[in-house]
């Protein structure tokens, strides 16, 4: 017994010495600087790591302490008590300079630590941890001694500014459990790999991080290595550039995997998986952005009950109903889904019940699907919901008063769906924590009816309410919000004058948009808003100077007076300025000094009179100007054209005049042209062709403009809206003009660049083209138009048969020149044409059969329906006035006494002014 008792004693005292060794040995962190106090670091070490620091720069001083002979003592570094060995090295500037984890630097701030990575931290052959985060190694190779390092657990070189191909040799890190090689997206140089089968030897790797890593080169085998790693826990493989995304997985061995981000990569519209939803150990599930296609797959129920965030989002032709998927995901007895984000798709129907049963939801992003229907009022029930996104589809029916008891909301998207009734009070009376509310219908069928003098129980930064009948008073329950930073109040039948208070947000709101109302009165005479867009109103007065202001948008009021003389000095933080539609009249101010982000500038359709100013050197960053419709006069300044980024000109509809191409030559970034309904003459220059090389849309119509049409037009790639109409060219018309791209393939020709979100949303590119004999104002569409339009010249010779080859033209007008021969036979070959016009010309030859048929089918069509409005106007307007008398004995004598009495006064009225006409004659 005695024996056993001494035994069982050397056992413990075994195992605490196993204990306390095993302890000695594990890296101590870099701040207990305490324990490390009587350890000293080993020599051959400590020089490594003075020519790592010697190869640094840092500015801030963060490596102060790596003085004297005890590196065990410096910052970032952790010694081995049993050892001295250096076997941790954390220098991860995120944490070294008080950055949050996992954040990185952008190019506007300073690293704190840069320069190159010296190969003697190969020397450190015990170092386990190793953190280089954030430091900006500008570009280097990517390191392949780190392969060396066989005892590393923890590796993170995420934000470093390597280039190059990762090493192979990473694989010789078998202890390796932790790999996080980001790339900065800063960097210029990329980072990839000519292969990944090297971490099949990392099987104890339970955290991998590839994001932002080309990995096109290991698309064919990226899924049967990693599905080779049976400890990984953490899988993000977000941007790698892969296409192709396995259907099948014939053996998961993945069953530890809990998060999987597979964001950002153009799988070539593949189905989703099936084996996606039986990773059952998921808890972050994240296929947004990969061009994923098709329903999504049945699961089984229950068979995702880890599950807490589920992102899908943004892959656009993922379609069909939710109802399953839901099901079989609300099958579980815990429902801890917390995130789901199916925005952006093609799913419809409506929404389930089942949503209802995810009581631990906090965000739910269903946004510009199909959805339709009312929202389910099992959503009463998500009382966590901080975010309901139902934005952009077709849901219907009224908005359930139960919204206003979900007491977590923060975030409530209802916009552009078709909503219909009154939301009153009672649908916000619980919603303290509301921050973002926007509330749109497609049919103005909804009503925000709230008193005059309610407090909201929320305080907006965001509110956006359009096409709802919210007026005719403005509503002074935003008088109370304090926090605001954007209003928009869109389409909402507000017809009252703005309060002076809105200009004096104490929150200093960010942007206003009020557009599309019916306010009225003067504008005030200084802001704080940013962004301010009152288009579509019945504003009156001058226009002020607002120096805060960047996008700015009047259109269509009724402002008049002349433009300030210091417009562009005063509000130097211009981007936008659209003015267009007003009565502002004088001369357009000086441009000699002025905001150097100026953008876009629309001054069209106003009562603008002189030259345009000569100098825009100070706007190098302007692309579009619309001063169309206006009295303008003069040539157009060469200046102009030294703007570098000038992509559309539209000068149409004013008095302007002389050579219009002896300023055009340096024109050679437009893409719009349109100077129609001017004075201009000259004749077409050979450069045309060379000078302008990205011409789209080319509209010198109703000048004086003479001379051939040259063969040079025909290397205009682009060019697919051309209108040369009532000029004075003459000559035959080019054979080449059927080899023009832009009107055989739309991938020719690309969109104007000035097509963008950055434009006021109130602006629309325009132009005035001829179609079906009729002038018309053609908008966003304009790159769809393709036509040719050279009538009321002087040409000659025979039409081209090559213009037959033009298969995307849809007008072709002709007329009204001296063009003889035959029609071609094969014009009616031309399958998009809607409009042929080849009249008042001494053309011989049948017109197409297609032609005639259509021309006289719409005709038709026309004629029969004038005939019929003219008869139902004459049996409705006729039974309208004479059935009544017919039918009602009172009116009829009432009708016939009034005539009578009409009649009479008439003829006294005519006796009397003859008996006047004829004394005045004889005296």
């Amino acid at each position: 017994m005695a024996n056993m008792n001494t035994t069982f004693v050397l056992l413990n005292l075994l195992y605490l010495l196993l204990i306390t060794e095993s302890i000695s040995l594990e890296a101590v962190p870099s701040n207990s600087i305490a324990v490390n106090a009587n350890v000293r670091c080993i020599e051959i070490e400590r020089v490594a790591l003075q020519k790592f620091r010697k190869g640094l720069k840092d500015p801030f001083n963060w490596l102060s302490s790596w003085v004297g002979q005890d590196c065990c003592n410096w910052e970032g570094i952790g010694c081995s008590n049993q050892t001295s060995n250096v076997v941790k090295l954390d220098l991860g500037s995120s944490n070294l300079c008080g950055f949050g984890g996992g954040s990185q630097y952008t190019p506007d701030q300073p690293n704190c630590l840069s320069g190159k990575l010296d190969p003697s931290l190969q020397n450190l052959k015990y170092l386990s941890y190793l953190n280089l985060s954030n430091i900006n190694f500008q570009g280097l190779s990517f390191p392949y001694f780190l392969g060396s390092l066989k005892k590393l657990t923890f590796l993170d070189l995420s934000f470093t500014m390597f280039s190059g191909v990762v090493s192979p040799s990473l694989g010789n890190l078998t202890n390796l459990s932790y790999l996080n090689l980001i790339p900065s997206q800063f960097s210029e140089r990329t980072l990839s790999v000519s292969n990944i089968y090297w971490l099949t030897n990392l099987s104890s790797l339970q955290y991998l991080n590839l994001q932002n890593i080309d990995l096109s080169k290991a698309e064919t085998h990226w899924l049967q290595v990693v599905n080779m790693l049976p400890s990984l826990s953490e899988l993000y493989l977000s941007s790698c550039g892969l296409h192709h995304l396995p259907q099948t997985l014939p053996f998961v061995n993945l069953t530890s995997l809990s998060v999987l981000d597979l964001s950002n990569n153009g799988f070539n519209s593949s189905s989703i998986p099936p084996w996606l939803f039986n990773l059952t150990a998921l808890i972050n599930l994240r296929i947004n952005l990969c061009d994923l296609k098709g329903p999504i797959p049945n699961i089984a129920r229950a068979s995702l009950c880890n599950l807490k965030n589920l992102d899908m989002s943004f892959n656009f032709f993922i379609g069909g109903p939710i109802t399953e998927f839901i099901q079989a995901l609300s099958g579980c007895g815990n429902h801890r889904l917390e995130q789901l984000n199916l925005g952006s798709n093609q799913l419809s129907g409506v929404l389930p019940h089942s949503l209802g049963y995810f009581t631990h939801l906090r965000e739910l992003h269903l946004t510009n699907n199909s959805f339709s229907g009312p929202i389910p009022s099992s959503t009463q029930h998500l009382s966590r919901l901080e975010i309901l996104d139902l934005s952009y589809n077709l849901m219907n029916g009224t908005i359930p008063e139960f919204i206003g008891q979900l007491t977590e909301l923060s975030t409530l998207a209802l916009f552009s769906n078709s909503w219909e009734g009154t939301m009153t009070e009672t649908h916000f009376l619980n919603l303290k924590k509301l921050t973002w509310f926007s509330l749109s219908s497609t049919r103005k069928s909804l009503v925000l009816n709230v008193t005059h003098d309610w407090t909201p129980p929320f305080s907006l930064q965001n509110v956006l309410i359009k096409n709802c009948q919210l007026g005719p008073a403005f509503p002074a329950w935003l008088k109370t919000q304090k926090n605001l930073l954007e209003i928009s109040l869109v389409n909402s039948s507000i017809s009252a004058k703005i309060p002076n208070w809105l200009w004096n947000l104490s929150s200093l709101p960010w942007k206003l948009d009020l557009s599309h109302n019916q306010l009225r009165g003067d504008l005030p005479k200084s802001l704080s808003f940013e962004w301010v867009d009152l288009s579509y109103n019945n504003l009156t007065g001058s226009l002020p100077l607002w120096p805060s202001v960047s996008y700015l948008s009047l259109r269509k009021n009724l402002l008049s007076g002349p433009l300030p003389v210091n417009i562009f000095q005063r509000m130097k933080k211009l981007v936008t300025l659209d003015l267009a539609r007003n009565f502002l009249n004088g001369s357009i101010p000086s441009l000699t000094i002025g905001p150097t982000g100026l953008w876009f500038v629309d001054l069209s359709n106003n009562l603008l009179s002189g030259n345009i100013p000569r100098h825009w050197m100070s706007m190098q960053n302007l692309e579009a100007i619309d001063l169309s419709r206006n009295n303008l006069l003069g040539n157009i300044p060469t200046s102009l054209c030294s703007l570098p980024t000038l992509n559309w000109l539209q000068l149409s509809y004013n008095n302007f005049s002389g050579d219009l191409f002896s300023t055009l030559q340096n024109c050679s970034s437009l893409y719009t042209l349109d100077v129609g309904g001017n004075r201009f003459s000259g004749t077409l220059p050979k450069w045309i062709g060379k000078r302008l090389p990205s011409i789209s849309e080319l509209r010198l119509r109703e000048n004086m403009l003479s001379g051939p049409i040259l063969e040079q037009l025909c290397i205009l790639a682009r060019l697919h809206v051309l209108d040369f109409g009532y000029n004075n060219f003459s000559g035959s018309i080019p054979t080449c003009l059927g080899n023009l791209a832009g009107l055989k393939s739309l991938v020719k020709y690309s969109i104007s660049p000035i097509r963008s979100l950055l434009l006021p949303q109130t602006y629309s590119e325009h132009m005035d083209l001829t179609a079906k004999g009729a002038q018309r104002e053609y908008y966003s569409l304009i790159f769809l138009m393709n036509s040719i339009d050279l009538s009321r010249n002087n040409l000659t010779g025979e039409i081209p048969e090559a213009l037959t080859k033009l298969s995307l033209l849809s007008t072709l007008n002709l007329s009204w020149n001296q063009l003889t021969g035959t029609i071609p036979e094969n014009i009616g070959a031309l399958h998009n044409l809607e409009t042929l016009d080849l009249s008042c010309n001494h053309l011989l030859g049948p017109i197409p059969p297609k032609a005639v048929d259509e021309d006289n089918e719409e005709f038709r069509f026309e004629k029969l329906w004038f005939y019929v409005s003219v008869v139902l106007g004459f049996i409705v307007g006729f039974w309208i006035v004479c059935g009544s008398l017919v039918i009602k004995k009172s009116w009829r004598h009432a009708y016939f006494n009034f005539v009578n009495e009409k009649k009479d006064r008439l003829f006294v009225v005519v006796k009397v002014n003859m008996a006047r006409l004829q004394g005045k004659i004889e005296a």
